[in-house]
């Protein structure tokens, strides 16, 4: 296989990654030499009005035309995309790839010139942990279980599904995340992201009763200011999780609403006129009632959420708490409600806050569907990447034959089951039926869709995760360690921040989001599988130590059922990626950028896997192992 003209908005195509509005920015387009491509043209709609910019050849490099033309930053965000005349007629070259016929606008590259997200967050390996399950300190063992609670002991367990769930207390405390953080150093990762700390009244405190403290059953406000300096001490970063949609409802904003129809604090709910019997209703989080919904059409919420000198989302970005940033609950409900439609002025809003409170701060929205309308704006810096790359690499990597499990289900616990059948595993979107087993070609489509309505930015910005708190586990859903490594690697080598829940290292596993929130198996080393440690250790490192794969385009080179072969490629160098979910065929590639002359082209050297280096014919062409499941490297 020979590989297209490609482009992709990386630094390697697009060299000002930063622009700026009114400026002229430079974009490439490489074709493979011998590639039917005679003429470039770059269409741009800068103000909704196409124009088109003739390219001209810039270098030859002995595989590749590069070709140049020179684009206006016309608007906040600008549309670009390439028209490629051969002998044959002309081809689009967008996002989402080379076509032969006319396409809408909406696929095209994009500039954006909104102020960009901090630069540390282009680097970072985010470890996401849930409080209540990662350790306890010894203080922890003096705290009195609050009366929602059911106390269990760290190897009680977990109910993944009904009353209880919510209401299994293990008692993990902040401090207990202070001295388990040589841990996490080991493992490589240097992003500690942590699902609430407010007082709530469930084990996951995604009912805040308040946001003035930080709970006491994690050691209160003095325990986060220990964990900070420890994170701070190690030079790496600590992000928070706020709930941008709703409260608790023990929260003292809705209890004085909730008392007082005259209380200031009920315009910051939705409150609907008393049914006939006198029972208040109120809009709530997916008609949880525990979870009222906040209206942000409120001036008045505006100011305690955010404006205010000491508003919540200020108060905790600044000393001698630090927290680097906010990952934003439920982002894609915030602000949305009927005809209401707040939804990107509460992410502008949020962003100009965390900005002004400190200039490096990170703003990322949870998002479980389609969050392509909602990136690009001077709103949130990213997503998390569940529909982009979580169910695709699921799909994939996904057991043929897995148990009866209870499909994933939200954080209300009476959510209906999805159907359920003897070839499905759970579905964190609670899809029917599952997630589908599906080959690559359905995979790198799925992909490319997503990826390719939104600018390089938000992608590489947005969190690429295997699983989470809110989802199975992913050793549940492949059923092996051997496809967990190919999915680790997957994790590892695309573009984006990669994300690991707290015991994927380990190979834990849990089929729902309530399941999967296991305690850490510290002092149980049989639950602990090193292979997979080992493996994860070692892929991050790879990804630390290696700027293609952290800052590098993404070209795809093949695809078969089993088989996803694709290049990071930067200016420093390039890294050629096998990810195969089964044995199959050897797969012979052409035009690969190896250096020197065909008679003398260095190897390629494994960077990870064990396979014997790649040394190309005389042809250049080179053949990849056909052993699986396997996932293997190699510098070029």
């Amino acid at each position: 296989m020979s590989l297209s003209p490609h482009h992709d908005g990386s630094a390697l195509y697009v060299p000002e990654q930063e622009p700026t509005l009114g400026q002229r920015v430079p974009v490439f387009v490489r074709a493979p030499e011998g590639t039917d491509v005679r003429q470039v043209h770059v269409r741009t709609t800068g103000d909704g009005e196409p124009r088109f910019v003739e390219a001209t050849v810039d270098r030859r490099d002995g595989h590749d035309v590069w070709w140049r033309a020179d684009v206006e930053v016309r608007n906040p965000v600008s549309n670009y995309r390439f028209m490629l005349t051969g002998t044959t007629g002309y081809r689009w070259l967008n996002a989402a790839g080379l076509v032969d016929h006319d396409v809408p606008d909406h696929g095209d590259f994009k500039l954006v010139s909104h102020a960009p997200p901090p630069a540390w967050a282009r680097d970072a390996l985010v470890y996401q942990i849930f409080p209540d399950r990662f350790a306890r300190s010894a203080a922890a063992a003096g705290r009195t279980p609050p009366d929602w609670a059911i106390p269990c002991d760290w190897d009680t367990p977990v109910i993944g599904r009904g009353p209880q769930t919510p209401r299994q207390f293990y008692g993990g405390d902040l401090d207990g995340i202070t001295e388990r953080l040589d841990h996490l150093d080991r493992l490589g990762v240097n992003t500690v992201y942590l699902t609430p700390i407010f007082p709530g009244r469930s084990n996951h405190r995604y009912d805040a009763a308040s946001f003035d403290t930080v709970d006491p059953l994690l050691g209160g406000d003095a325990a986060l200011v220990r964990l900070a300096d420890a994170v701070r001490a190690r030079g790496w970063r600590l992000l928070g999780d706020i709930t941008s949609n709703h409260t608790g409802d023990a929260h003292e904003w809705f209890t004085r609403a909730l008392a007082d129809v005259h209380a200031p604090e009920r315009e910051l709910y939705y409150f609907d006129a008393a049914a006939g019997d006198g029972e208040v209703t109120y809009e709530s989080w997916n008609g949880v009632r525990s979870l009222p919904k906040l209206n942000w059409g409120s001036a008045e919420l505006r100011r305690r959420f955010a404006t205010d000198p000491d508003s919540l989302l200020r108060r905790w970005l600044r000393p001698p708490y630090g927290l680097d940033g906010w990952r934003v609950d439920v982002a894609n409900m915030t602000g949305r409600r009927g005809a209401d439609a707040y939804t990107h002025e509460v992410a502008r809003l949020l962003r100009e806050v965390v900005a002004q409170s400190r200039a490096d701060g990170l703003l990322l929205a949870e998002h479980g569907h389609d969050h392509t309308g909602d990136l690009d704006s001077d709103g949130w810096h990213g997503t998390m990447n569940y529909v982009g790359f979580t169910d695709p690499v699921w799909s994939w990597l996904r057991h043929e034959n897995p148990m009866h499990l209870p499909a994933a289900a939200p954080r209300d616990v009476s959510a209906p089951r999805p159907a359920r059948g003897g070839d499905t595993v759970p579905n964190f979107l609670g899809t029917p039926g599952g997630v589908r087993r599906r080959d690559a070609h359905a995979v790198l489509a799925t992909m490319n869709s997503f990826r390719s309505l939104v600018s390089w930015r938000s992608y590489i910005h947005s969190w690429q995760l295997l699983g989470s708190h809110d989802s199975a586990r992913i050793r549940t859903v492949v059923g092996d360690a051997a496809r967990q490594e190919v999915a680790a690697g997957l994790l590892a080598t695309m573009p984006g921040t990669p994300v690991v829940f707290a015991g994927d290292e380990w190979g834990l596993t849990g089929s729902n989001g309530e399941g999967s929130r296991t305690p850490m198996p510290w002092d149980r080393p049989e639950r602990r599988d090193a292979g997979t440690f080992a493996a994860y250790r070692a892929l991050l490192a790879l990804r630390r130590d290696t700027p293609a794969l952290r800052h590098g385009g993404l070209r795809w080179v093949y695809a078969d059922a089993d088989t996803l072969v694709f290049l990071r490629e930067a200016t420093s160098g390039a890294v050629l990626v096998l990810a195969r979910r089964a044995a199959g065929s050897p797969v012979r590639l052409a035009g690969l950028p190896f250096g020197g002359s065909a008679a003398s082209r260095p190897a390629g050297e494994n960077a990870y896997g064990g396979a014997p280096a790649l040394r190309p014919t005389v042809d250049g062409l080179i053949t990849l192992p056909a052993d699986g499941p396997t996932f293997q490297t190699w510098h070029l």
